[in-house]
């Protein structure tokens, strides 16, 4: 599944340059970075409600596809900067994170 698809298909918001052609392998939820460094995989949709912008550099380190901030919450200028330089396609929800992972998995399973 392409980024662009799951933006379509969740009505996501984009912060910053997206890479919407990137495909997403498979997600992970996790609001601790040492636990997203340890446990993501390349590919990864991670799903947080950290806004700040060490999010970007642990998304760097583990090649994942996408961020997308749960809660509605709104990341840093700083975090958008830092996606931007990295290429990392950082994404918004108004969902929760619990329904959020549900949703993503639902599209990525049918």
């Amino acid at each position: 599944m392409k980024i662009s698809d799951l933006k379509e298909k969740l009505q996501l918001k984009t912060f910053g340059n997206a890479d919407a052609d990137k495909d997403i392998l498979g997600g992970y939820a996790s609001d601790l970075l040492s636990d997203v460094m340890g446990n993501a995989n390349e590919g990864d949709v991670w799903i947080t409600m950290q806004t700040h912008k060490n999010i970007v550099a642990v998304a760097s380190l583990k090649d994942i596809a996408a961020i997308i901030i749960s809660n509605g919450s709104l990341p840093d200028d700083d975090t958008i900067e830092a996606a931007n330089t990295e290429g990392i396609s950082l994404l918004g929800s108004d969902f929760g994170t619990f329904k959020l992972c549900g949703e993503i998995y639902n599209i990525m399973e049918n």
